[in-house]
């Protein structure tokens, strides 16, 4: 058995090598892997991993970046936002989201996020940053993309956000 796994481990890394901007969702798919899993093959110095239990003050970080993409992938849909990170606040057991005037809102369950991953790879050509959350099973709840300005490249401010992050959060994960 854990040969076979260091097998599919090898074949993903192989897989990313090959095609680094590819649907990281698909290749979880075809070696019957949770998406985590293929999350920690891409490089090393692409991914950095953060404790779940910094699931608050990770979003609430976010919330002040201003408009950035927030995209539910799962293997039946890809819901995707682009606006501002609501703030929220813990109520009732769940951090609820704070989306007033029809911006993004919802419920979120922080206790069930085990880890968060700042990821920087390249999708369809172009440089992507993300904040990924993952559950205790290695299955993304959700993913934060660093948003892009007209000419539509990376915005500088949220880029030194998510280093901000990265700097802050990578000791909580033995990054440091």
């Amino acid at each position: 058995m854990e040969a076979t796994h260091a097998r599919k481990i090898e074949q993903i890394r192989q897989a990313i090598a090959e095609k680094p901007d590819g649907i990281l969702e698909s290749l979880a798919a075809q070696f019957s892997v949770p998406v985590q899993t293929v999350i920690e093959c891409v490089p090393g110095d692409r991914v950095t991993r953060i404790d779940g239990d910094r699931f608050v003050e990770v979003l609430g970080d976010i919330a002040e970046w201003g408009d950035i993409t927030f995209i539910v992938h799962t293997k039946d849909a890809v819901i995707e936002f682009s606006g501002p990170m609501p703030t929220g606040r813990i109520g009732h057991g769940m951090y609820n989201l704070q989306g007033h005037g029809g911006g993004l809102s919802g419920h979120l369950r922080p206790e069930k996020c085990k880890s968060i991953f700042l990821v920087r790879r390249p999708f369809m050509g172009v440089e992507t940053l993300s904040v990924q959350f993952f559950n205790a099973e290695g299955e993304t709840i959700f993913k934060i993309y660093v948003g892009r300005d007209e000419a539509r490249q990376l915005k500088s401010d949220q880029i030194e956000r998510f280093n901000r992050l990265e700097t802050l959060f990578a000791e909580t994960a033995g990054n440091a």
